[in-house]
């Protein structure tokens, strides 16, 4: 494998965590976003599903992002009788969203991210140091 397939691979890897991280600050944004009528859902938290993708230039498996996809997990529900989306007991139907969760998430994707910035330094260094010594 050569410097570029190098820089590729994980120019491919950060891509698909820049969209994880895109894709948990809309949950974040969104964690307090109720329906707008009585018993209407809320926001739906979304998840990236990753899938390995064969890069035929380079002749080997990279990550892809294969969906954004709903999590299906079940709302919450909280007591609050004055807000427009409350049924007709007073509950409210809260995001799926835990923003523990979340942050969790946030954290590994950046690691993920940081990780791919580094090899790619670390091939530009190499290829710098390349260059200089055929100079």
């Amino acid at each position: 494998m050569d410097f570029t397939s190098t820089l590729d691979l994980s120019a491919k890897g950060m891509t698909a965590q820049s969209t994880r991280l895109r894709v948990i600050a809309e949950n974040l944004a969104n964690s307090a976003t109720t329906g707008s009528s009585p018993g209407a859902n809320p926001y739906r938290r979304k998840v990236v599903v990753f899938s390995n993708v064969m890069d035929q230039a380079l002749g080997t498996p990279t990550v892809g992002v294969r969906q954004i996809a709903p999590d299906m997990s079940p709302f919450q529900q909280r007591y609050d009788p004055a807000n427009p989306a409350a049924d007709t007991n007073g509950y409210v139907k809260t995001p799926n969203v835990n923003s523990f969760v979340e942050i969790m998430d946030m954290k590994e994707a950046q690691r993920s991210y940081t990780a791919n910035l580094n090899v790619m330094e670390t091939t530009r260094g190499m290829l710098t140091r390349t260059v200089d010594l055929l100079k």
